[in-house]
């Protein structure tokens, strides 16, 4: 593939061109020259669109497709293009499957579906076996088999010794564990956050207490056992003091937040739309607040879309009957620009995972591979469903106003636009 991408803002805060505007000439996916004007004298593809930018290519650590099992949901196939044409030029995805991926077998048979396309796939196998958090799986075989962390998507390890066991094994291969934060103990059947909405509108509460008290919990056993632990998607002010502490304690720890948890507040839940019941929930102004000013210090980490496609019929039904989940690879960047910082975005969307996911790092300067995202960040529009990608259209962003629009990517020797 040769390109000539003409007049580019870089945006690379560890790169040698952060915030320059350039022209990139990228020879068999490979960038040959970076200059302020570059001639196309062999005639290559030119790009030039508005107000173009570009970045490392992005990567997102929590991705649900539904192959195998839920292809009504998503296919891999659809889900890898939905990504690309989103920004994403390497995806995560859980393990949430039918049946689970759980095993070697399972973990190759979805590298091998994702091969060839733009956007790389990098399968996360489930920590238990079938995800029910009585047993291990087989997390050696399957990280030889690619898989690049351990953790049962949205179900949290009941069980602490089996998780410090986790922890444990998990040293011998340097390998990652992921424990979601909830202690069910606590949440029971709640359905919405515990806070004076979920009370007039008469919802089941899950209260903040069930999130710190597993970040807590997780938090005092990685301090006994040692090793790598990544906390997906916390939603509490309280869990980024709770983490906070851990980092200054030297704990190798890390965490994740989701877009609609930066954004959206229990407030949507006015409607009863059921697009907006994710887990964990919407909390408030107040934990949004917390989580904005932990982007910033540095004590979040990573940004993830926690794309969670679901099919209308469980979508489409009443709130209490309606599975938790909303798609989130379309709106991630609209949503969050003008929210975020555009330099912290980019950071924990590309260096801050990609270090800690350990996957391939690259920035763009002369040499390197094409692993770029192309986007505008001023472009305002309002997010409908002709801008869903995806099988499923249970976007919470639907018909809310974004600011920044994605061109597309470059990678793995590909343009996709």
């Amino acid at each position: 593939m040769n390109l000539l991408i003409k007049s580019a803002t870089i945006i690379d805060p560890a790169g040698p061109f952060h915030k320059q505007n350039l022209d990139i000439l990228i020879e068999k996916g490979i960038i040959k020259k970076i200059s302020n004007s570059i001639k196309n004298i062999n005639n290559f593809k030119e790009i030039s669109l508005e107000n173009l930018h570009i970045s490392q290519g992005w990567f997102d650590s929590s991705v649900c497709f539904g192959e195998p099992g839920f292809e009504e949901r998503e296919t891999i196939e659809n889900g890898l293009n939905t990504a690309a044409k989103s920004g994403f030029t390497a995806v995560a995805v859980n393990p949430n499957t039918n049946p689970i991926a759980d095993n070697k077998s399972a973990i190759e048979f979805i590298k091998n579906k994702a091969n060839g396309f733009a956007t790389a796939l990098y399968p996360i196998g489930s920590l238990t076996k079938n995800a029910k958090s009585e047993d291990l799986a087989e997390l050696y075989d399957m990280q030889n088999s690619g898989a690049i962390a351990f953790g049962d998507y949205n179900k949290p390890i009941s069980n602490a010794n089996l998780l410090k066991i986790a922890l444990l094994y998990a040293q011998n291969f340097d390998a990652l564990v992921l424990s979601f934060p909830q202690d069910n103990s606590i949440a029971g059947t709640g359905l919405a956050n515990e806070n004076i909405n979920s009370t007039k509108l008469g919802l089941k509460g899950i209260p903040t207490l069930a999130e710190e008290l597993q970040v807590a919990r997780d938090l005092f056993l990685l301090e006994y056992t040692g090793g790598k632990l990544h906390i997906p998607t916390i939603s509490t002010k309280k869990s980024v003091k709770l983490i906070k502490n851990a980092k200054k304690k030297g704990l190798n720890v890390t965490c994740s937040v989701a877009a609609h948890h930066l954004v959206l507040s229990d407030d949507e839940l006015k409607e009863f739309d059921t697009k907006s019941k994710v887990m964990p929930p919407l909390r408030t102004s107040k934990d949004i607040k917390a989580l904005l000013k932990g982007l910033k210090d540095g004590v979040i980490d990573i940004i993830t879309s926690d794309h969670n496609p679901i099919d209308v019929e469980h979508k489409k039904v009443e709130f209490n009957n309606a599975k938790f989940g909303t798609i989130g690879l379309e709106s991630l960047f609209g949503a969050l620009n003008k929210v975020v910082e555009l330099e912290t975005l980019i950071n924990c969307l590309t260096t801050n995972p990609r270090n800690r996911f350990n996957i391939e790092n690259s920035s763009i300067k002369e040499g390197e591979k094409a692993n770029i995202t192309l986007f505008n960040p001023d472009s305002e529009y309002e997010f409908k469903l002709n801008n869903i990608l995806s099988t499923s259209k249970n976007s919470i962003f639907l018909n809310k106003k974004l600011n920044g629009k994605v061109y597309g990517v470059i990678s793995n020797n590909k343009l996709v636009l």
